[in-house]
């Protein structure tokens, strides 16, 4: 079986490191804990089938990760809940709501509007489509495709069990600008899906691009879109700041599960490449 903890190989390919960082380089024992239960976990499944042990570790690494994220996500609208029934809106959300109320002119009104779209049920997909065909180019392979359908299927997921958790209800339509939306208010689902998306876009160009300072560049751009995509839903009525702070705080936490997986895939990989025939 594939050892937990390799050293990190003297010249890794292009796409196994950001900069001089080795991504198949754990330099943590729960790191290593969870590459050495990945492929354990996988070996005994590779035995009843043909896929590779690296490619059932990314799966069963990032299923772990879905089950874990999902059961923060449960809890986190159950906490929600409760705390809106007694003082949640009073304490944090209305008075945020109100500010953005009194901050609204027509022309913020109508941009925020256009923004906000961007993260929605055509806008995002979109966006997403486009991306993924851009960096499976850039990267001459298959690893952006595979990757940007777990991430966007497991946070669609999240976003429409979510929902149903905690059925939490939207602003007064009084306080919102048009057009109106039904479905329930908490996760925020743009919020989500930008974080998930977005940030796998930034991932997997960091790797991609050799220079640091565009790599900086990367991140805070599109940081920043992610963080403008919350407060956008805030400030035009859409959803309540925790709402935001939930989506965002969840599209983190799945993000760095297909990250793990990505990694623990690589790491296995390097490991089958280095053995010895029939090692």
């Amino acid at each position: 079986m594939p050892s937990a903890h390799l050293p990190p190989s003297s010249s890794p390919p292009e796409d196994e490191r950001i900069g001089d960082r080795d991504l198949a380089d754990w330099r943590t024992d729960a790191g290593r804990l969870v590459v050495r239960g990945a492929a354990r976990g996988a070996t005994l499944v590779a035995r009843l089938g043909r896929w590779s042990v690296a490619n059932l570790a990314l799966l069963l690494t990032v299923g772990v990760g879905l089950a874990v994220v999902w059961g923060f996500a449960a809890t986190s609208a159950e906490v929600y809940e409760n705390v809106v029934d007694r003082d949640g809106i009073s304490v944090v959300d209305q008075p945020v709501l109100d500010w953005s109320v009194a901050a609204r002119t027509p022309m913020t009104e109508r941009l925020a509007t256009d923004f906000t779209d961007l993260g929605g049920t055509i806008g995002m997909p979109v966006i997403a489509v486009v991306v993924t065909v851009g960096l499976a180019l850039l990267w001459r392979g298959w690893t952006p495709v595979v990757l940007m359908l777990i991430a966007s299927a497991g946070s669609l997921a999240m976003t429409l069990t979510g929902k149903d958790l905690a059925g939490r209800a939207r602003p007064p339509r009084s306080l919102t600008v048009p057009p109106y939306e039904t479905s329930a208010s908490f996760p925020s689902g743009h919020t989500l899906n930008a974080t998930v998306v977005l940030g796998l876009t930034a991932y997997l160009l960091v790797i991609w691009l050799r220079k640091k300072r565009w790599r900086t560049v990367v991140i805070i751009g599109l940081g920043a879109f992610v963080v403008a995509m919350g407060l956008s839903r805030v400030y035009l009525g859409h959803h309540w700041l925790t709402d935001v702070v939930a989506g965002w705080a969840i599209g983190l936490g799945w993000l760095a599960c297909v990250i793990t997986g990505h990694r623990v895939r690589l790491t296995l990989e390097r490991s089958r490449r280095a053995s010895p025939p029939g090692g």
